[in-house]
């Protein structure tokens, strides 16, 4: 990474890191140390705040995935770039695969990513069934899996809404899995992981609600 897009990385996360912990009295706990080497950090998706809250409350740098319409507008589009985000294709059954390769790669350079696993954000604020996905770029990768979640953001900046308001949030950051045990399995070692995920995203959820209130 060039040192100015490291600077730019860093000095946007402080940042919003600051700005969440006095706006939005943001608090971060976690469970466990993170690997040491690179990481596929899985997140719950309710709100267009969840990237910003993830990317300000992990430590260290994080990859991004967004839809390549957002990178047109010039402004925008230089922002993204600065900050590592990847353009990928509209997500159909023709862009799927190269989106697959598009994390893979990016964990291949040794980087972190992060993935919302539910394929979109939720209704109405709950965990959602997660997509095959996240389990097939962690198996094909052999990367760990970091399962947080984050509370509160689906009332502070709600569907429909563009301003943020001045409500708790927290995430609660869970001991990594290690997918090592799952790849020799094949479809079955890719359907217990699913589980795996899901049942440690959810047990973050009421630890995480509590911090809020």
């Amino acid at each position: 990474m060039k040192f100015y897009n490291k600077a730019f990385y860093f000095l946007t996360k402080w940042f919003f890191f600051t700005l969440l912990k006095i706006y939005n009295r943001l608090t971060v706990r976690r469970l466990g140390p993170l690997p040491a080497g690179n990481f596929i950090l899985i997140a719950n998706h309710c709100s267009h705040l969840d990237p910003l809250v993830v990317g300000a409350s992990i430590p260290g740098r994080l990859r991004f995935l967004a839809k390549a319409e957002l990178f047109e507008p010039l402004f925008l589009g230089t922002v993204l770039k600065l900050l590592g985000v990847v353009p990928v294709l509209k997500q159909d059954s023709q862009s799927a695969g190269a989106t697959l390769r598009a994390f893979i790669k990016v964990l291949g350079e040794g980087e972190n990513v992060v993935i919302f696993p539910e394929g979109g954000r939720s209704p109405d604020g709950q965990l959602q069934p997660l997509e095959g996905g996240a389990a097939l770029i962690a198996l094909k990768s052999g990367a760990p899996v970091v399962p947080a979640f984050v509370a509160g953001t689906f009332e502070a900046m709600p569907t429909g809404v563009k301003m943020v308001k001045p409500l708790r949030l927290s995430v609660i950051i869970g001991k990594p899995i290690d997918t090592g045990e799952y790849v020799e399995m094949g479809k079955k070692g890719r359907e217990q992981l699913m589980e795996r995920m899901s049942a440690e995203l959810a047990s973050l959820e009421s630890p995480a609600r509590a911090l809020i209130g």
